[in-house]
């Protein structure tokens, strides 16, 4: 007879991550969901090893809701076998938050089950946190409270943040929070509940929980126990390394550190996934049978879910130049790689800052002046409380700025103030308000607060929305402030995310301004944008985590690359704004992943006789672009960039 399979879902967060995580990440995670199956009477789920409680009896309390998956024709005591021969591979020191948790073996459960896989907003939950840049910031801190937790079996307390995110005290109350989600998850109900949560009273399991083990598997290992989780693993990723073991195979376990590295190393950076699978454990022999393995240890090699290469016994260097030349196959190289580019590549990728400081008095008088003629006043804050924001908390803050005691204020007033200030007053009345943010976005205890702060009230966006239409005064403000602001990686990620085309519009139009000190500005902003592009890019070649957090944009990387060709061909003045465009223009280019595109538009737009004409009497002032410096960049670019 057939039983019906369901899945229990929970949020560990008990609703916080709904109601944070868009201010704290710019993205909305509704939950962090834990689930259990529930098959033949019982709630089997993962944390400090396997765990059977009475349906809805956990210490998780009652699931959020139950998700119907189907039937199964699995007998009862088949599953229990099933699940005996799970314990030895879901072990209480081999869970980890982002990686290996109680969604990896309900999947596998699943697939076992009704052949069926977990909802993907569920399963891509890990991806999603971490492809933020709040996730990218906490994941040494999880990193390290589960890599305590291998040796021990104890998770480790965060440690410390370090000085450069202190101040953003929104990052230190995540990660205690992540700790207290990590510390439920991992909890097999034994102990006592969290006063933070509801709990219902709940029975000790039925199951006791699988002791520690000494070996661990802390590195990104995915486990397929069964035909359906591993097709799983090669629809969703375009190259697998599968790794055929048992439990008895003393070879296996001389090579597996190396199967590991691999896939420390080479996972996360790529969409490569490592599975293992023990022909001892559930259907892994219908996995093997299906591929011919009689054997172990054998590697079976995969892309785009076509067996590519097979390798038995004990090899590590075979094993490790097969992998590297499946990466290659699956995501070649940028063939601007392999180009010899001395000047691009002398180019400092440090963003251009604007770092004068004002008359901050002078400035306060405007402003406040500005608002004393406003008749009538609307915002969160009033006309008088905003002049007080200014004078006892802004000003006084930025006098400071560097100092070994700057005050010890809160920014949230801040960012009250300017959409105040925003909604009553015009851009041209603005611009003092912009130059104290471009000045605040030199403080690092800002950005780490700003960072935080990047949704559609940022004081950032709010002051980019009066952009249209703006004057000169507010149009070159604005720029140097947002070209500040790309000097912090987390806050050019998130606006890159959320508001590149606003900041493109704006920046294309002064490019072409009339003014040189807004031309240059623009030419500066440009520069800061595609820098941090090329930082990314540069990781990501490299085979390094850190270029999974590039945003590619085809169609932006069109714009940019016509506005450049444009405002360079127009420029005949200043040689330092030709330098900063075509710097700009030549990281845009370098290692863009929209290179045939690219390279039809730069040869319908004759970009290499644009650029050439700069080196020409006339060109860029009378005798056309006199540094070697710059000429030797110019030079290069058309010669080599361009077709």
């Amino acid at each position: 007879m057939s039983a019906p399979v369901k899945i229990y879902l929970y949020d560990l967060s008990n609703g916080l991550a709904g109601q944070l995580s868009l201010p704290l990440t710019g993205k909305q995670i509704d939950g962090i969901w834990h689930t259990s199956v529930v098959v033949f009477g019982k709630e089997i789920f993962y944390g400090r090893g396997i765990c059977e409680t009475e349906p809805g009896r956990s210490h998780h309390g009652s699931p959020l809701r139950d998700i119907d998956m189907g039937e199964t024709s699995i007998d009862e005591q088949t599953f229990e076998e099933y699940l005996s021969q799970m314990k030895e591979s879901y072990t209480a020191d081999k869970y980890h938050l982002l990686e290996f948790n109680c969604n990896s073996f309900t999947n596998d459960c699943l697939g076992f089950l009704t052949g069926g896989s977990l909802p993907s907003y569920i399963k891509d939950l890990p991806s999603d946190f971490l492809s933020t840049p709040f996730g990218a910031a906490l994941r040494p801190t999880i990193d390290a409270m589960f890599r305590g937790r291998a040796s021990t079996g104890v998770l480790t307390p965060p440690p410390d943040i370090g000085p450069a995110t202190t101040t953003s005290p929104n990052l230190e109350l995540t990660s205690s929070l992540l700790m207290a989600v990590a510390a439920d998850a991992t909890s097999d109900g034994s102990g006592a509940p969290s006063s933070s949560r509801n709990y219902l009273p709940t029975p000790a399991p039925t199951s006791p929980p699988t002791p520690t083990q000494s070996n661990t598997l802390t590195t990104p290992v995915h486990i397929a126990t069964n035909p359906s989780s591993f097709h799983n693993e090669l629809r969703t990723h375009r190259a697998v390394v599968a790794f055929f073991t048992s439990a008895t195979c003393g070879p296996c376990r001389m090579i597996e550190p190396v199967f590991e590295d691999l896939a420390s190393n080479k996972s996360r950076a790529n969409d490569v996934a490592f599975v293992k699978i023990d022909l001892s454990v559930g259907m892994s022999n219908a996995v093997g049978g299906e591929y011919g393995v009689r054997v172990t240890p054998t590697f079976i090699l995969f892309l785009d879910g076509n067996k590519t290469y097979e390798m038995k016994g004990v090899n590590g260097p075979e094993l490790r130049t097969q992998v590297d030349l499946l990466i290659y196959q699956a995501f070649p190289p940028h063939p601007h790689t392999a180009t010899s580019l001395p000047a691009v590549e002398a180019i400092s990728l440090n963003a251009i800052l604007f770092s004068q400081v004002p008359n901050l008095d002078t400035a306060l008088a405007k402003v406040t002046g500005f608002i004393d003629a406003v008749s009538s006043w609307s915002g969160s804050t009033t006309k008088e409380d905003t002049k007080q924001i200014l004078a006892k908390n802004i000003i006084p803050y930025l006098k400071a700025r560097g100092s070994s005691a700057p005050p010890n204020i809160s920014f949230e007033p801040w960012k009250s103030a300017t959409i105040s200030l925003a909604i009553n007053l015009s851009a041209g009345e603005l611009f003092p308000v912009a130059d104290m943010w471009r000045v605040a976005l030199l403080d690092a205890a800002v950005c780490g607060w700003i960072a935080t702060k990047l949704g559609p009230e940022s004081p950032i966006v709010v002051l980019l929305s009066k952009a249209e239409g703006a004057p000169r005064n507010y149009t070159l403000t604005l720029l140097r402030m947002i070209s500040n602001a790309f000097g912090n990686e987390v806050i050019a990620r998130e606006l890159l995310l959320s508001s590149r085309s606003s900041i493109t519009t704006v920046l294309v139009a002064a490019l072409l301004h009339e003014d040189p000190t807004v031309r240059t500005a623009a030419a500066s902003l440009a520069f800061n944008m595609v820098a941090h592009l090329q930082r990314l890019r540069v990781e990501k070649v490299r085979g390094n985590a850190e270029g999974n957090d590039v945003d590619e944009n085809e169609d932006w990387d069109v714009e940019m690359t016509s506005g450049l060709l444009e405002a360079i061909e127009r420029e005949k003045a200043a040689e330092e704004i030709v330098h900063r465009m075509t710097a700009s223009l030549a990281l845009l280019i370098r290692l863009s992943p929209s290179l045939e595109q690219l390279t039809l538009l730069l040869e319908v737009l004759q970009a290499r006789r644009i650029l050439k004409e700069k080196l020409e009497r006339g060109g860029c002032g009378e005798a056309g672009v006199v540094k070697q410096e710059v000429r030797k960049l110019i030079g290069e670019v058309a010669e080599k960039l361009c077709p």
